[in-house]
């Protein structure tokens, strides 16, 4: 009954965002155990930044989580219910709910284990740290995590947004983005765990965004130290993909592999990127 139950959930929530009524359909239950994904991040590398979901929709899916926005015009940090656009010139602002969202993933979080962590020196580290967890809980799941501590050091970007007609992901982020370096903040990480056999719809491994205690420094990030904190996981074993009812966004080969973008967008600061 229960898993019927999710079943019928999750169709009310696509035919809800199919038909502008997301709202209304998913306002009676909340779908807590599934990831829900819009579009690819494929679609995303391959340039389409348009989109007919929108921030508003997004409140249906989830209250924790990262994307981005129509024109890649910044980075997404869901957190608490909050979507935070984090801007090309560093500042964070609460996105309007009118505006689209290309990509993103999200979900309920809720706390499945919660790991004490001691002087994680950069991100590699933490990596490490984190898929020894997802090792012992499962690989073939997807995890949602949240960090809340001060990190000792933390280097995130953004972008500009740019015009149509767009160009690949990497090439926005060649021209656009933008790196911030900070000592000593007190912020919050969101981040994603995708499993390998996501690679034709995601990309494998870890994804992080970051928001300032403040709310006023935020990004996608490329890397980090910090001395102590609880990192949270979210274990989730379900998987809900909403695609854009869009003619454009349907003429795209989303078969064409795009792995080796996507692996430069995820890590590269812009000086790399113009190697």
């Amino acid at each position: 009954m229960k898993t019927n139950l999710k079943k019928k959930i999750a169709l009310a929530i696509i035919a809800g965002l199919l038909t502008g009524s997301v709202g209304y359909a998913s306002s009676a239950v909340e779908e807590r155990e599934s990831l829900n994904q819009v579009a690819l991040l494929q679609s995303l590398a391959q340039g389409y930044f348009g989109g007919t979901v929108t921030v508003k929709d997004m409140h249906a899916l989830g209250d924790t989580g990262i994307g981005t926005f129509e024109g890649l015009n910044g980075e997404m940090i869901m957190l608490d219910g909050t979507v935070y656009q984090a801007l090309g010139d560093g500042r964070v602002v609460v996105a309007g709910e009118k505006v689209a969202v290309p990509y993103a993933t999200v979900t309920y979080f809720d706390n499945d284990l919660s790991v004490e962590l001691k002087d994680v020196r950069d991100k590699e580290a933490f990596e490490e740290i984190l898929n020894k967890e997802v090792r012992t809980c499962g690989e073939n799941s997807f995890y949602m995590v949240k960090l809340h501590t001060e990190f000792s050091s933390i280097l995130f970007r953004s972008e500009y947004g740019s015009q149509k007609p767009y160009p690949t992901l990497v090439e926005a982020l060649k021209g656009k983005q933008t790196e911030f370096t900070a000592k000593n903040i007190k912020g919050t990480l969101v981040g994603l765990y995708c499993p390998n056999y996501m690679g034709g719809l995601n990309t494998p491994g870890w994804h992080f965004h970051f928001i300032s205690d403040d709310r006023k420094q935020g990004g996608h990030i490329l890397e980090l130290s910090f001395k102590e904190g609880t990192v949270e996981l979210d274990k989730t074993d379900k998987f809900t993909m909403i695609l854009h009812n869009d003619p454009q966004f349907h003429e795209m080969n989303l078969a064409k592999d795009m792995s080796k973008d996507i692996k430069s967008a995820e890590h590269d600061t812009q000086a790399a990127m113009h190697k």
